[in-house]
């Protein structure tokens, strides 16, 4: 079967693209001394997950508990949930976790450590990585003395371990060019090392500071002292990559396979693409709605939520009711959560289809 057997609208990934993206960030964070947590939100697929772990990836990390949950029941068992964990409903199902994987996450309040430490136990406690804000104001404790006095007030909760600390900088999607974004990362590694030596310096061990994106990627010699990254988005890119510089078009893995259902006007095209398959994210620095690779020459201006709404010249290109149209999306990492399954492809052939295990697990 081809592709273009596929009934559509399909998510497709170019396993060749994917599995030489995992291969060159593997090689890089190497060169650099650093350890890969790759992000499994960008495909929440055991199948993709194994294929970073054999690459060299030392564990996963997560967003939510289910996701966690979803990865152990297929055999991974090093996972980072990045995210802060409250509530007794999900505190109960982190104890679970707590007993049979590897488990840690972050914490950034005390209402939060008092949760996590009716988890862990003196003998067997809850490692934690104490988040601190890199300036985006998501989460995390203020950098300085307020990380400090967290962190001496967290030691007195014995069930749980402090094993670093953590941070997400995601102003790096907010910059105009490369030489901003490696003075970002900069600050980052910055940020991230000072507070790790005034820990240390306190008597609190520091095992891992946890930073890094897929943007990071291209300033990982700014990285120092950060021990491990998180980069996710890596594996399929997108057009937000294509912008940003982390990514060409033959990085992109990852597309979406749609069929002209009208041709109301010439110059007019209607697909079977909404955004219940490409989603109403925009890029980091455009307006439309995804890249048309095929037909070149087209664009895709709006989304419906089962339509797709093309443009293009019909002096130079040729569109007809019944053509393939193939997309590279604006944000890759939400269309597998859209999917009960992805197809992988070598060139054009479907050669397996990849269960998204983790699909809708956003609890």
């Amino acid at each position: 079967m081809t592709k273009y057997d596929i009934s559509s609208p399909a998510v497709i990934v170019d396993l060749d693209i994917a599995e030489r993206n995992i291969e060159r960030v593997a090689v890089s964070t190497r060169k650099n001394g650093i350890k890969h947590r790759p992000h499994i939100k960008a495909h929440k697929s055991a199948y993709f997950a194994r294929k970073q772990l054999e690459a060299g990836a030392i564990g996963v990390a997560v967003a939510k508990i289910a996701e966690a949950e979803t990865m152990v029941e297929h055999g991974i068992n090093d996972i980072l949930i990045a995210y802060s964990i409250v509530g007794a409903e999900k505190l109960q199902r982190l104890k679970k976790l707590h007993q049979t994987a590897r488990v840690m996450t972050t914490v950034d309040s005390l209402e939060a450590a008092k949760g996590l430490a009716g988890i862990g136990s003196p003998e067997n406690p809850l490692p934690v990585l104490i988040e601190i804000d890199c300036g985006t104001h998501r989460g995390g404790r203020q950098p300085g003395e307020d990380t400090l006095r967290f962190a001496m007030q967290l030691r007195d909760f014995k069930p749980l371990q402090i094993k670093g600390i953590f941070t997400y900088n995601g102003n790096l999607y907010h910059t105009e060019n490369t030489e901003q974004l490696r003075g970002l990362v900069g600050q980052e590694s910055q940020l991230l090392t000072e507070a790790a030596e005034n820990l240390r310096q306190h008597q609190i061990s520091v095992e891992i500071v946890s930073g890094g994106s897929t943007p990071a990627l291209l300033a990982l010699e700014q990285l120092h002292g950060v021990t491990e990254i998180r980069s996710g988005n890596y594996l399929f890119n997108d057009v937000s990559g294509i912008q940003f510089g982390t990514a060409s078009v033959e990085d992109c893995a990852l597309r979406v396979l749609a069929t002209v259902i009208s041709t109301p006007l010439p110059g007019y095209a209607t697909i079977d693409a909404g955004s219940k398959t490409l989603t109403n994210d925009l890029s980091v620095r455009g307006e439309e709605c995804g890249m048309v690779v095929d037909p070149p020459g087209a664009q895709l201006v709006d989304l419906n939520e089962e339509h797709g709404y093309l443009r293009y010249d019909p002096d130079r290109v040729e569109v007809h009711a019944g053509d393939r149209v193939e997309i590279i999306p604006n944000h890759a990492c939400v269309l597998p959560n859209l999917c009960d399954r992805i197809y992988g492809v070598r060139g054009d052939d479907v050669v397996k289809e990849i269960t998204v295990d983790a699909r809708g697990r956003n609890y």
